[in-house]
């Protein structure tokens, strides 16, 4: 399975490794959540963004195994049976679908996981991983979202219309997260992205306390 990220480079040397976080971004179709993920893995150290699989037809621009797992209905239902997904749902008449042993290697080996999943998928992940940070992604306006929709130029009108009518009901979703971010400039709002990431790096619940001990009052005789 192909890992998208940079490595961790902290610099600690001697530390024991931490658990990495698991980072679920949610948000309509049409706000920009993929765009921004991607700018996270690609230039934050020690994140990898997750590249689920799907049985939607790719786009124009896409490319199997980097943008999606591209994979027919029936691989899906046999991945289904075989329990490889953490979650998995069906969305706009496709199926989607996180694997389980990524994240459970990337997360034991000490690196972030960056998720882009619907509201389905982060209702279950949720329930999956109580400890994961939850982050939804919102455009400026509705009339911004049309557009953008619009703008992308790959849907029917009337699956546009559908997707719009589908958004405005994922967003009554939005008290379910841990953060909200507007996304009406990607540079802001990745700088938001990354401000969240970095700030639950350094939270008390994610630190590695067994190394601070060790380190800092073992010596000392403090247990």
């Amino acid at each position: 399975m192909a890992d998208v990220g940079i490595s961790p480079g902290n610099g600690r040397e001697g530390m024991s490794k931490r658990t990495g976080l698991l980072l679920v971004v949610s948000a309509p179709s049409g706000a920009g959540k993929t765009t921004l993920c991607r700018e996270m893995a690609h230039t934050m150290p020690g994140l990898l963004y997750s590249i689920s699989y799907t049985t939607r037809a790719p786009r124009s621009n896409e490319v199997n195994g980097k943008d999606y797992f591209f994979i027919t209905e029936a691989e899906f239902m046999r991945m289904v049976e075989r329990n490889e997904f953490a979650e998995w749902a069906r969305v706009h008449n496709n199926f989607y679908g996180t694997h389980a042993g990524f994240l459970k290697r990337t997360m034991a080996g000490g690196m972030d996981v960056l998720l882009d999943v619907d509201v389905q998928g982060a209702k279950l992940l949720k329930k999956r991983f109580p400890d994961g940070i939850f982050i939804f992604v919102l455009p400026p306006s509705m009339s911004v979202l049309m557009e953008r929709l619009r703008e992308r130029r790959s849907d029917t009108p009337e699956e546009i219309e559908r997707r719009w009518r589908v958004a405005r009901e994922e967003i009554r979703n939005f008290s379910d997260y841990d953060y909200i971010i507007i996304n009406d400039e990607i540079k802001k709002a990745s700088r938001d992205l990354e401000s969240v990431i970095l700030a639950e790096r350094i939270r008390i619940t994610h630190a590695d306390q067994v190394w601070i001990r060790e380190q800092f009052l073992k010596e000392h005789g403090e247990t």
